[in-house]
């Protein structure tokens, strides 16, 4: 008989995860409140990590694929869909009872140059970007009617002083590419949430837009269900009260919220915001905590980490779900964002797979408000 021997930080790693999973998790801790989602990796689907793949199974009541949704992976081609890594993904969540959101229909980014061209290289017709839209959002939301509860159906339509983002959509369109978009959403699955999702929405004009759209919309006669705030946040900005802010004027305007991308940063960085097209060098500079996080820093992490928790509670009449962007510091696209190669610690689970202290600071939290 061959017997294979576990190391005893593998013992201790294995027997903390099982500790982590017994307790109360942040979906049940805020089951009435709101949704709690994760924001999930093809690897993490197929149980390629299974600590992984079962922390997101019983940590989170809610989950939106990182990638496999977007329109490039899943319509590479004009006539080629690829729906492996979306089925299976749609089928683990169901498996887990979570809520599942579609990310994301309509983004100028990580789509196919083929979406904007006609078979001369030139930009194709209004009619015929219009008929392109159509048929994606219908082929997409109309494979998984009755199985996703929402899809972010724009994202991140405006500039931060409120303009359009002059995409190929809008220039070849018009801002009336919007309403397409939900108007094509809603016919392909009538009883799915629809929502706009953009990054800096604590930003004044671009807020101000937000809110325009989204009356606009209604006007036309569209579904839209809610904004998404992506929430890429520093350990400054936003401020809470910035934050707060935009909380109260969409909620003034009747407007419910999610918060669909939290993550916090740990490290300096040269720039506010999610574009990820922003690309800087990299300096040791930028990158101060290779070996560790000093104990001042971590608990200044922690305190901006539950001043934004507190506020998403005090809002959660209106703020229905709140999604982490990533699982692990290990995995966090914020490694490489900005600056690439970097090490953050912008998540709730560390690099082994385990609870920060913090989540149970935010347990005890959520429950204040029950």
């Amino acid at each position: 008989m061959k017997i294979e021997l576990i190391s005893a930080v593998t013992v201790i790693v294995l027997l903390a995860t099982l500790h982590s999973m017994a307790q109360k998790s942040l979906g049940e801790a805020t089951k009435g409140e709101f949704l709690f989602g994760v924001a999930v990796n093809m690897n993490q689907v197929k149980g390629i990590n299974p600590i992984e793949t079962e922390l997101i199974s019983k940590e989170f009541s809610a989950i939106v694929p990182e990638n496999c949704m977007k329109p490039q992976p899943i319509h590479p081609k004009k006539n080629r869909y690829y729906w492996k890594d979306a089925d299976k993904l749609v089928t683990f969540g169901e498996k887990n009872n979570q809520a599942i959101t579609g990310h994301c229909l309509i983004w100028h980014s990580q789509i196919g140059k083929w979406f904007f061209i006609d078979a001369d290289g030139k930009d194709v017709s209004p009619e015929e970007l219009k008929e392109r839209m159509r048929q994606h959002i219908s082929k997409v939301v109309g494979r998984y009617k009755g199985r996703i509860k929402g899809w972010d159906v724009v994202n991140e339509a405006f500039e931060d002083d409120g303009s359009y983002r002059k995409s190929k959509f809008y220039q070849i369109l018009g801002k009336d590419f919007i309403k397409y978009a939900f108007q094509f959403a809603h016919e392909a699955d009538p009883n799915a949430e629809l929502y706009y999702n953009d990054y800096n929405v604590e930003t004044p004009s671009k807020c101000d837009a937000i809110v325009e759209l989204v009356k606009d919309l209604r006007t036309a006669g569209c579904r839209i269900d809610a904004v998404g705030s992506q929430s890429h946040m520093h350990m400054n900005l936003p401020t809470l009260d910035s934050t707060e802010a935009s909380f109260k004027k969409l909620r003034d305007a009747g407007i419910h919220i999610l918060i669909t991308e939290w993550d916090i940063s740990i490290l300096p960085s040269p720039y506010e915001g999610a574009n990820v097209s922003a690309n800087f060098n990299y300096s040791k500079e930028m990158d101060p905590y290779r070996d560790g996080v000093p104990d001042v820093i971590q608990q200044k992490w922690n305190k901006r980490i539950l001043d934004m928790f507190g506020l998403f509670l005090k809002y959660r009449d209106v703020v229905d779900r709140v999604t982490v962007w990533g699982l692990t510091d290990n995995s966090t696209w914020l490694n490489n964002f900005p600056i690439h190669g970097r090490k953050d610690y912008p998540m709730l689970f560390d690099r082994n797979n385990q609870r920060k202290p913090v989540v149970d600071e935010m347990i005890k939290l959520a429950e204040k408000f029950k």
